[in-house]
């Protein structure tokens, strides 16, 4: 008889065929891609750009932002994780021109991207050993494998942290804050700076966090004048050792606070005149242009008498005061001096005298 057998007018395969068969049908029909895969392009986000970082006594602090576009320019809604990748390179065996030895990378977790809010990452380590080079770079990731070129490289010089700027202190004035603080000459474990140290001055306003106000300073001490009179003011300062292939930077100094105060007078009065009148002497002078002008003081003095006393006070823009019960003095002069808003208020010199004589 035949392989295939005819019976009642049925064929009959034999199994194999029919599980060869089965086989090729499910090849065909079951595991293939139902829709078109989606090009890496599509969803490959740009390389991050602003990796940073900040030293202090504990460690290093490394922030970048999150990309919000693919390599094609389309808008990403979330980054799935970062890959944070670490070298470390003993000074002497350092070559500008040699490939770094990045190790495995870290995992980081990444997140949501809120559409116009730029979102930003953050990662910190204390695990660094005096005396070595560090670098880092970071690629994001949207998907296992969909991962970015690298960022930018940042690098430094880690070693002890030099101590805590001491004895600072904080001298409020008209317009100014000015800083002074001691010398930092030794490391935080009391040994000696041999390198040379800077310092970097970070301020506070209306309670927010202390942002960066100064470069790197080789002085003791540092003038704010981008301030406001009246308003409170917190100060640390930082100390920073430097080295051939980088900066180390200590912890902050304790806060110190300021409030700067007006004491710049607006200039006098000019033109004081002083006419009888029915009612009494009508005092009149010109206006003083000033942008901290908030009234008028005006004075009179009796011949033979040296200081000259105070009748009252106007605020602008009045230019004339009205003394209405004059001296009986055969003679007497009267002066007008110009004060602003500062509390106490700052008051000018008075004017030159304007006589009335009977």
């Amino acid at each position: 008889m035949r392989a295939d057998t005819l019976v009642r007018g049925r064929l009959f395969l034999p199994w194999p065929v029919v599980l060869c068969g089965l086989l090729a049908l499910s090849v065909l029909s079951g595991c293939g891609y139902k829709t078109r895969p989606v090009p890496p392009q599509e969803i490959v986000p740009k390389a991050v750009t602003d990796l940073q970082y900040e030293l202090d006594d504990r460690g290093v602090t490394l922030r970048w932002t999150y990309p919000t576009e693919t390599v094609k320019g389309d808008e990403l809604s979330e980054i799935l994780s970062f890959q944070l990748y670490r070298a470390v390179v003993p000074p002497e065996q350092y070559c500008e021109t040699c490939p770094i030895p990045f190790g495995e990378p870290l995992d980081i977790p990444g997140g949501a991207i809120a559409a116009g809010k730029p979102r930003q990452a953050m990662y910190e380590t204390t695990l660094l050993r005096p005396g070595n080079l560090y670098f880092f770079k970071v690629r994001s990731r949207t998907g296992w494998w969909a991962e970015s070129e690298d960022s930018n490289i940042v690098f430094f010089m880690w070693n002890i942290p030099p101590a805590v700027p001491a004895e600072v202190a904080a001298q409020p004035g008209d317009g100014r804050v000015s800083l002074a603080w001691a010398a930092v000459t030794a490391h935080i474990n009391g040994t000696p700076i041999r390198e040379p140290v800077g310092y970097r001055v970070y301020r506070s306003q209306g309670g927010g966090p202390f942002t960066l106000l100064s470069g790197l300073l080789n002085e003791t001490g540092y003038v704010d004048t981008k301030v406001v009179n009246g308003r409170k003011y917190r100060y640390q300062v930082q100390a920073v050792t430097m080295y051939e292939k980088g900066e180390v930077g200590g912890g902050p100094s304790q806060p110190v606070e300021a409030v700067p105060v007006d004491r710049t007078a607006p200039p006098p009065p000019a033109g004081v005149k002083a006419v009888m009148t029915s009612a009494g002497v009508k005092v009149v002078w010109d206006p003083v242009q000033h942008p901290d002008i908030r009234g008028y003081r005006v004075y009179r003095r009796v011949e033979g008498e040296r200081q000259p006393v105070l009748l009252g006070e106007v605020k602008v823009p009045t230019t004339i005061f009205d003394d209405r019960t004059p001296p009986g003095a055969a003679r007497w002069f009267y002066s007008v001096s110009s004060i602003d808003g500062a509390t106490p208020a700052n008051e000018s010199p008075v004017s030159e005298e304007a006589g009335m004589f009977r």
